[in-house]
């Protein structure tokens, strides 16, 4: 689990009498009460990026059967001890046995069975010579292959169970289904897979200034950004966005909007309106509301004001409006809520080490969570920071891969420092 710690003292706020919890005691909050979800059944080939319901163990040994690794001959290894220096040992050719047939008969002394590759070894036969190292000839009608080197029994034969002894457990509950993991399910005729339902998120975003994507600008008006941007992060996460749209600042519209959101979804999650100042509903909602409150301050930089509430058992995640503090709170909050629905076995962002690509000099009193950019050079992990970095910056985060964990009075970071930094979901770019 990713829980950053932090040293920081308790802070206050008059309006909202808010204690700021620190990262790791906000996130523990929030893992009790994000319980899985039911489980389901779905093909094997709709299971790919799903969360396992349950453990998955082999119902046979795998390879079935011992399976030959070269085209070649199926012989007996002791046949094959005068072969060498000269002299031939030659074997007659019992069958030939392409891939997907069995042998109809046992390999006996002096016998030997033309094989492909990926076909059963037959019975009796305790080593596969591959075609190169023979010959063979046609006398009276009988085909023989001929041996020159002796040979070791075992040599190219996949023995039964090498893979996967039966009962083994081929998948753990919680596993995220990649590629691989649908080879190994199909390889094992597992038609049907056990996953976690995926939970319906719904978002809604607040804010008179708001414009849709596709109005044109007015004066003392923005774009919408975090919610398009929240649905891309609820869908990388594995949820099932719900567009609710946007909402003036007026708080029984609010209140309507989020409480049939929290009747119909498995997770609210809301921006903007939960900072200090006369127009931010959310937290006034959030205060009026009937309810457990979780935290409504956060020791960290940016995204302090996120706040949580459990409200008729389902969790209401209110995140900053600004871009930077909105993105920062999902993948340390939404992200690992989302997983821990579908039982993911790691719902937390990997923590890696890497050095600092450029010096750091911000003071910080918080956690501060630095949006940047991982390179990789001469195979060590150098970590850059977005040259602005500030809570209502949003185009930095379109270049950032990783989060920088820079701990409270940590003073100036110099270029070659090690830091702990936040993977974030894709590839290194740099």
């Amino acid at each position: 689990m990713n829980r950053i710690e932090n040293k920081n003292k308790e802070y206050f706020s008059d309006k909202f009498q808010r204690t700021a919890l620190q990262v790791q005691e906000a996130q523990a909050k929030l893992i009790t009460n994000a319980a899985p979800l039911t489980a389901e059944e779905v093909p094997l080939n709709q299971s790919y990026g799903r969360y396992l319901a349950q453990a998955v163990y082999a119902p046979h040994p795998f390879p079935a059967f011992n399976r030959s690794s070269m085209d070649g001959y199926a012989v007996i290894a002791e046949d094959t001890e005068a072969a060498g220096n000269g002299h031939v040992v030659w074997l007659e050719v019992a069958e030939v046995i392409p891939c997907g047939a069995v042998a109809s008969r046992d390999i006996t002394p002096g016998t030997a069975a033309r094989i492909m590759t990926g076909a059963q070894v037959p019975a009796g036969a305790d080593t596969v010579i591959k075609l190169e190292a023979t010959e063979s000839r046609v006398d009276s009608g009988i085909t023989y292959v001929g041996i020159y080197t002796p040979q070791k029994a075992g040599e190219h034969i996949t023995p039964i169970g090498l893979e996967l002894e039966a009962g083994a457990m081929v998948l753990p509950e919680g596993k995220l289904i990649g590629t691989g993991d649908i080879a190994a399910l199909a390889a094992l005729g597992v038609a049907n897979v056990p996953v976690r339902r995926i939970p319906k998120v719904a978002i809604i975003a607040t804010g008179t200034e708001l414009l849709e994507v596709d109005e044109p600008l007015a004066p003392g008006k923005i774009r919408n950004s975090n919610s398009p941007m929240l649905e891309a992060l609820v869908r990388e996460a594995g949820g099932e966005p719900v567009m609710l749209g946007a909402i003036v600042d007026d708080l029984d519209l609010a209140r309507s909007k989020v409480q049939m959101a929290l009747e119909n979804y498995d997770l609210v999650i809301t921006t903007g309106g939960v900072s200090v100042g006369d127009y931010d509903i959310m937290g006034d909602l959030i205060r009026e509301q009937s309810g457990e409150m979780l935290f409504n301050k956060v020791t960290m930089r940016p995204g302090s004001v996120t706040t949580s509430a459990i409200r008729g058992g389902t969790i209401l995640l209110a995140l900053s409006g600004n871009p930077g503090a909105c993105f920062v709170g999902f993948q340390l909050f939404a992200r690992p809520v989302i997983g821990l629905m579908q039982g993911a076995a790691q719902p937390y962002l990997p923590e890696w080490t890497a050095l600092l690509g450029a010096e750091y000099k911000r003071a910080n009193s918080y956690t501060r969570f630095v949006r940047a950019r991982l390179e990789i050079r001469e195979g060590t992990v150098y970590a850059f920071p977005a040259a602005v970095d500030e809570s209502s910056v949003m185009v930095t985060i379109k270049d950032s891969d990783c989060l920088i964990v820079i701990p409270p009075d940590s003073g100036q970071l110099s270029y070659g420092d090690k830091v702990t930094v936040l993977k974030l979901p894709g590839e290194i770019r740099g």
